[in-house]
């Protein structure tokens, strides 16, 4: 049994999330449903003008990991933070929920801060993401602990890190010291636009190094540039192991070779939609990591993201055991 269930890298975060309506985003010129990066003073302004807001440590990857702690699994998460408040309250917020933080720390004179995302919910419980990246934008191999990495059963690698000047170079570091000890690797595609940006990057890396792939429908049709949503999966399935593709309402899909299944969502009030693939991630990567069938996975994975987005923040609130247990899957 090695040390770690799950080691998630990703882009270390804290959330900053409002409530506005839709015209506030077309006066903000905000794309609605979507990631956008944006420097230190556009943050300053968007904060600025944004009404009570409520800040929750957050990051995709930190997300699915703090879900995999939240359910007692065995999990780390490597992230690059500043010397500075945030830093010291999304390192907390890890921590407690039972997770090994791997700091990677920037020293208080770094001119950048820790990374935020200005999240606005509309009315809908759709997110609209604004992301000024920060010092997680400047993750470098030096960052990687191989041996933390070899210890790993899966790691989990998010999208959204693609954006930075050495993120695939720590990336590939990561990726061959847990498969030269026997690991897998799983990632998830975070974003269509992070996709436009990394195209190729992706495919290679899911063609050549990824067991286990995680998106949405939207992310899938982008990543294979199509509008045939059966013909994207079909490829996907050509190249991974294992696909794991969300489709919002409908439920999701799970692809393994010529195996597939079809999960239905957990019906629920969206309050935030914040999350929901990250920690449907998270409850699929910890029942898969503790023997449970694909199928049932899935079903996990669907209550738990219904879990997260039936309230404010990414980060579960009720017992997901318990839950699991209610729907007789433990």
């Amino acid at each position: 049994m090695k040390k770690f269930q799950v080691v998630g890298i990703g882009n270390a975060m804290v959330d900053v999330l409002a409530r506005a309506e839709d015209a506030f985003l077309e006066e903000a010129g905000i794309g609605k449903g979507i990631m956008q990066l944006i420097d230190m003073d556009r943050a300053v302004s968007l904060y600025a003008s944004v009404g009570p807001a409520k800040e929750i440590s957050g990051g995709s990857a930190a997300n699915t990991i703090a879900g995999i702690a939240h359910l007692g699994g065995r999990t780390a998460y490597v992230g690059k933070v500043k010397d500075d408040q945030l830093g010291a309250i999304f390192a907390h917020d890890l921590r407690a929920q039972g997770a090994v933080y791997e700091t990677a720390l920037a020293p208080k004179s770094e001119e950048a801060e820790t990374g935020r995302c200005i999240v606005i919910v509309t009315p809908d419980g759709e997110r609209s993401m604004n992301t000024y990246l920060g010092v997680t934008e400047f993750l470098t191999p030096d960052d990687i602990d191989e041996v933390q990495m070899a210890e790993a059963e899966w790691i989990y690698l998010e999208g959204y890190r693609f954006d930075g000047p050495d993120s695939h170079a720590a990336f590939a570091k990561a990726i061959n010291a847990c498969k030269g000890a026997g690991g897998k690797v799983s990632i998830t595609l975070s974003d269509p636009f992070c996709i436009d940006r990394h195209r190729e990057a992706f495919r290679d890396m899911i063609k050549n190094h990824i067991d286990l792939l995680f998106c949405n429908r939207a992310e899938m049709l982008s990543m294979y540039q199509t509008d045939d949503f059966e013909a994207a999966l079909t490829k996907a399935a050509a190249e991974v192991a294992v696909v794991a593709c969300t489709d919002s309402e409908n439920g999701v899909h799970i692809l393994d070779g010529d195996n597939r299944w079809h999960v239905p969502a957990v019906p629920t009030q969206i309050v935030d939609a914040t999350g929901a693939g990250d920690l449907f991630a998270g409850a699929f990567l910890w029942a898969l990591t503790n023997g449970y069938d694909l199928q049932t996975c899935g079903k996990m994975g669907n209550i738990a993201a219904s879990e997260v987005i039936s309230h404010i923040g990414a980060r579960p609130e009720a017992d997901l055991k318990a839950l699991f247990a209610s729907h007789g899957l433990i």
